[in-house]
């Protein structure tokens, strides 16, 4: 605010400066037409008048940071709307204007734009973490419904990092790497090539102040040493292309100082190993003279092998195209040459900001789709799946990779990837359908395990069975936020789904060993009882609790008894007969009723990897909390101990008639040392029709004479697990083989 010794004249300069900026924007809009031009200056008007008084860090009139983020919409021409919404995105953050304010005087596009733009700091979280991660959700999702919210957010950005020398010190660092982190990589991801390489510079200038200026001194005295060669290679370019008689336009381009650093820091380069400082744009009339031009190039001087890539062909993930091809100059000197028409480069420099700066004939969906129409989609995509904005934040930072692999469907249809991406990835990119299916993969027609990376140019098949679910193990490879979310989703959805069910059948059991024969149903007398009993679990709702049962966050048993307890005051009492029924019949070691196990279960139940039980054992059940039931054996040591500390928590399980897929079994056999003895053993296991998973054999395999195989294999019951040990003690280089139970016994 100004001393009051001096108001009218200062408050009179700051008027004048924001209006005299005002004046440079208006210059700016013969585009817009006579109508548009007055929804912008109403929007100032508004904007000025909801501002007046406040002053950035520098001093001036805080007014004139809403017209230059407006000014830099502008330059990519960007229609009324967004300017009016550029003019007024601070003013609900920082002047109390309402979201409805904004619609009665705007118009509701306009507001959900500003209200896209507007930080959540008003709203408590636990940590700035938390609160960033979801101020950063609010964005991404406006932007997703309308692509003007982040090319505001960009310039607005953009402007306070070109300003940021009058920000205090300490929160360069954070605005900083902020920036590098988020604002860039999605400028970067939009094709907004010339704001991302801004931002970086900005970022790196602020970060890293003394490295900055050495690359920059250094830069300069290349550049006027090397200025003579750039002004011969320019020449000869324009006058080979004059023989051809190609029309041309070329200029110098410089990489950033930013991505020399990068460059020297990530390959630990000295600044003279650095070779492509300097390229040359070429721009052309049209594609095919693109490619006649890299003929002409390639006459002139000589490429240099492997430094060749077509983005006309198979354009970048964010639209970029361009032919790239390094030339040997004078002196020796590498110098890259970047071909492209007009409207490739306009798309180049300003990605999807383009679509305003130059109207192309072809608004093909394909044309929209590379400019990252599809990646803002996902992000709807991966907000219906996840409602964390931690979770969300970190799936968009995965999608923000800079580098991409461009593969083919059977179809050939161009699709890119990030890099490190893996068949599952792709299977899920196709449809999320197709990757909840996926049993398999083929590369090239090759059958390939699903955690494969992909190359570029690999055509990719996706095998899919009806039977097929998502397997949590895929979490460990999978590289893009899609996949990601949607297997989480999945594995969610059915978790939920499995404990519902398991959570029903033990709560009944407990009931009927409490003397009640059926549980209290949803009919409207029973509805006070259930409210009750929610109120004293703390659940939300009766599947909630159920849920809760089956993970083991809740034993059946004590809810069983508070139901018995609120049935009583209804006048329902326990039936003495049911009791010493169920308790005669009852596992005499175990407090709840028995479930009956088959393999089928995917997420519910878990079978302990301490004992691996298999069909044909004695098993027992442990609700261990939040992990649902875990089988072990009966006789397994780790369940022993929890048995005696939480026996509670134990329930009688039994292993169905049929089960429906094989078990893991580990085996410890002892070999005396000689030639081919592991092959001769892993026939032995394989003759008894048993498959080998896993294998391993102490370290000091060469040196001794007799030595410890481990095998895990796969096998049907106790009775295959008997078959395949009689197989493996015939053989005469076996002297001992058996099975490990646990971490202290072993059995047959």
């Amino acid at each position: 605010m100004t001393p009051s010794g001096g108001t009218n004249s200062t408050s009179t300069e700051a008027s004048n400066a924001a209006a005299a900026s005002f004046a440079s924007l208006l210059a700016k809009l013969d585009y817009l037409g006579t109508e548009g031009k007055e929804l912008v200056r109403k929007a100032y008007r508004f904007s000025d008048h909801a501002h007046l008084g406040q002053k950035r860090q520098s001093g001036e009139p805080y007014i004139t940071h809403p017209i230059a983020v407006a000014a830099q919409c502008a330059e990519w021409k960007l229609d009324s709307q967004a300017l009016m919404a550029a003019l007024l995105h601070d003013a609900m953050e920082d002047c109390g204007i309402s979201k409805e304010d904004l619609i009665q005087e705007f118009g509701a596009p306009v507001a959900e734009m500003v209200d896209g733009l507007t930080k959540l700091d008003k709203l408590q979280f636990d940590t700035q973490e938390e609160g960033q991660a979801e101020s950063f959700r609010k964005m991404l999702l406006a932007m997703a419904k309308d692509v003007r919210v982040i090319l505001v957010k960009l310039a607005d950005r953009s402007h306070n990092m070109r300003t940021m020398g009058s920000m205090p010190t300490s929160k360069w660092a954070r605005i900083c790497n902020e920036t590098l982190e988020i604002y860039a990589p999605i400028a970067h991801r939009l094709g907004l090539n010339q704001t991302y390489r801004e931002l970086q510079d900005l970022s790196f200038r602020h970060l890293k102040p003394w490295r900055y200026q050495i690359i920059e001194k250094a830069v300069g005295k290349a550049r006027s040493r090397r200025r003579d060669i750039l002004i011969k290679v320019q020449k000869d370019v324009e006058q080979a292309f004059a023989k051809h008689s190609i029309p041309i336009r070329i200029y110098g381009r410089e990489k950033t100082l930013f991505s020399i650093y990068k460059k020297m820091d990530t390959k630990n380069l000295s600044f003279a190993q650095v070779t492509d400082i300097y390229g040359m744009r070429v721009i052309l009339p049209s594609v095919i003279e693109c490619y006649t031009a890299l003929g002409v190039l390639h006459q002139l001087y000589k490429p240099v092998p492997g430094r060749f890539k077509d983005h006309i062909a198979i354009a970048k993930v964010n639209g970029y195209q361009s032919i790239h091809t390094t030339l040997v100059g004078p002196a020796g000197i590498n110098i890259e040459f970047q071909l492209r028409t007009e409207a490739m480069h306009v798309v180049a420099e300003s990605g999807v900001a383009s679509h305003w700066l130059y109207k192309t004939q072809d608004h093909t969906s394909e044309t929209s789709e590379r400019l990252g129409t599809q990646w803002l989609q996902s992000l709807v995509d991966i907000q219906n799946e996840t409602h964390d904005a931690t979770e969300f934040w970190d799936y968009v930072k995965v999608d923000l990779f800079p580098d991409a692999v461009y593969v083919f469907t059977p179809k050939s249809k161009i699709m890119a990837l990030p890099r490190g991406a893996t068949v599952v990835d792709f299977a899920y990119a196709v449809h999320s359908n197709i990757g909840d299916r996926t049993m398999a993969g083929k590369i090239n027609g090759e059958s390939v395990p699903l955690r494969t990376e992909l190359k570029n140019g690999d055509v990719v098949e996706i095998v899919t069975s009806t039977v097929a679910a998502p397997n949590p193990a895929w979490l460990a490879y999978v590289k893009t936020g899609r996949a990601r979310s949607k297997i989480r989703h999945f594995l969610k959805t059915q978790a939920q789904t499995e404990s519902l069910g398991l959570g029903e059948k033990l709560l009944a059991q407990a009931v009927r060993a409490e003397g009640i024969d059926q549980m209290p149903t949803d009919e409207p007398k029973y509805k006070p009882l259930w409210e009750r009993l929610l109120r004293f679990t703390g659940n939300h709702s009766k599947e909630d609790l159920l849920v809760d049962i089956g993970l083991g966050k809740r034993i059946a048993t004590i809810v069983a008894k508070r139901i018995v307890l609120l049935l009583s005051e209804l006048g329902e009492k326990p039936d003495a007969l049911l009791i010493s029924k169920e308790r005669f019949t009852a596992h005499e070691s175990v407090s709840q009723g028995g479930v009956m196990v088959d393999g089928s279960e995917n997420v519910s139940i878990q079978y302990a990897l301490c004992c691996r039980p298999i069909p044909g054992d004695s098993i027992l059940g442990y609700l261990g909390r939040g992990e649902g039931l875990v089988v072990h054996t009966e006789n397994c040591s780790v369940g022993q101990k929890l048995k005696h500390k939480d026996s509670e928590r134990f329930i009688a399980v039994e292993w169905a008639d049929e089960v429906v897929r094989a078990f893991e079994s580990e085996l410890v056999v002892t070999v005396q040392n000689g030639k081919g003895v592991l092959a001769r053993v892993a026939a032995a296991i394989a003759s008894a029709e048993a498959d080998i998973t896993h294998v391993n054999m102490s370290e000091e395999f060469s040196g001794q004479a007799a030595i410890d195989l481990r095998f895990t294999i796969a096998i049907r019951d106790t009775t295959h697990l008997d078959t395949v040990l009689k197989h493996l003690r015939r053989l005469p280089s076996v002297s001992q083989a058996h099975r490990v139970v646990s971490a202290k016994s072993t059995s047959h």
